[in-house]
């Protein structure tokens, strides 16, 4: 079983090209159509970020539950997190389009518009700043916590740091939940800012959650084609798959709840957001939404061998990586920009972030031994079974 992961060259000639690539395309978007290369540009770093601190639950999670089984893959959303101060970077030069992405930002809205002045002592740039600067402070603080410690497990063994990083991981789990409600709201929410829904905070939190999983999983597959993880067996995938499985459930339900309940409601703040995502080419996505991220995901893992299976946990997880990205420009374009384009700014962004998202994870995942070799559940993740 191999205990190190070594990047190869390739990879990481080609995901720097691809970074460099998408890097291109989207100073070539913010520059020749600015609002829609704004969309896009906080389509994929709230996209990415997303990911990364869905990596992050899934690990507090596991080890205050503490969890056996996942504890020989840790290394994997572990690495995820090392997107965090980049993604960090990326939201603070959202300053610069803060008036193409945000209605209230703007000059005199706030004196011209009843409901932005209402909601100014709140929505206002540099306490948005404030907050933006807190919330990434936190995260990146507590997620170097849990690394510095399953480090230190590495090398001196023991149940002193996994206690350690048990007790941190109780304290993360509040804050990461009560500062992302709070980043959902700011980042994402305001773009309509005269809407408001109590269920869309946690809505993207379960997401987040479900495609982090779909993606640790991913990964854990391509390294297991290369020889790592060799324990990786069919109860392991299982026990993924009932995550997959299990939180699209949950994100159904929210969906579904958001949805019914405004659409019952039928007050004119609420169902205007609605409204316009049920017109023309928009109604196709909003049926997609839910199509690729519950309905696949619950239909083609309900069975128990479908969920042992893994080409068709491998066909989950892409639906799930194209849902995910139809929720999130169902969320932000419509309220920016309001025309419904796909073409290269869209195709060559996500390409250029998602190549620097995998530089950066398989990066972390070669600094560290790939298997936890003294966490005390390790036995217990080599050898699982039902």
């Amino acid at each position: 079983m191999k205990e190190e992961y070594k990047m190869s060259m390739s990879l990481r000639v080609i995901s720097a090209v691809l970074a460099l690539l998408g890097l291109a395309v989207m100073v070539y978007g913010l520059i020749t159509d600015p609002q829609r290369g704004w969309a896009v540009y906080l389509l994929n770093n709230f996209y990415f970020l997303s990911l990364s601190l869905g990596g992050v639950f899934f690990i507090v999670i596991q080890y205050i539950s503490q969890s056996g089984w996942s504890s020989g893959f840790k290394r994997v959303p572990e690495a995820m997190m090392a997107y965090l101060p980049v993604a960090a970077l990326f939201f603070i030069l959202i300053y610069f389009g803060m008036h193409a992405l945000y209605y209230w930002s703007r000059d005199g809205i706030a004196a011209a518009d009843e409901a932005v002045s209402h909601k100014q002592i709140y929505l206002n740039i540099p306490f948005f700043y404030v907050r933006m600067i807190v919330f990434f402070a936190l995260w990146i603080i507590f997620a170097r916590i849990i690394r510095r410690f399953s480090l230190r497990e590495d090398a001196a063994g023991g149940i002193e740091w996994f206690s350690k990083s048990e007790y941190y991981s109780r304290i993360y789990v509040f804050i990461l939940a009560i500062t992302f409600v709070f980043a959902a709201f700011d980042w994402i929410m305001s773009i309509d800012v005269h809407w408001y829904s109590t269920v869309f905070a946690l809505k993207n939190m379960v997401s987040a959650f479900l495609h982090a999983v779909a993606i640790i999983v991913l990964i854990i597959f391509i390294l297991n084609r290369d020889n790592y993880f060799g324990f990786l067996n069919k109860y392991h995938l299982h026990d993924f798959s009932r995550y997959l499985f299990m939180l699209s459930i949950i994100w159904g339900y929210l969906w579904f709840v958001q949805f019914m309940l405004i659409w019952y409601g039928n007050l004119p703040e609420e169902t205007v957001y609605y409204y316009y995502r049920w017109q023309d080419g928009w109604k196709v996505l909003f049926f997609a939404e839910i199509l690729l991220n519950w309905a696949i995901p619950f239909f083609v893992l309900l069975p128990v061998k479908a969920s042992r299976n893994k080409a068709l946990m491998l066909l989950v997880i892409v639906f799930l990586i194209v849902g995910q990205y139809v929720e999130q420009y169902l969320q932000i374009v419509p309220g920016v920009t309001g025309e419904m384009k796909f073409g290269l700014l869209e195709a060559g962004s996500f390409i250029g972030f998602a190549g620097l998202f995998v530089f950066i994870v398989f990066s972390a995942m070669a600094r560290a031994k790939i298997v936890p070799v003294n966490h005390p559940y390790l036995g217990e993740s080599v050898e699982h079974q039902f």
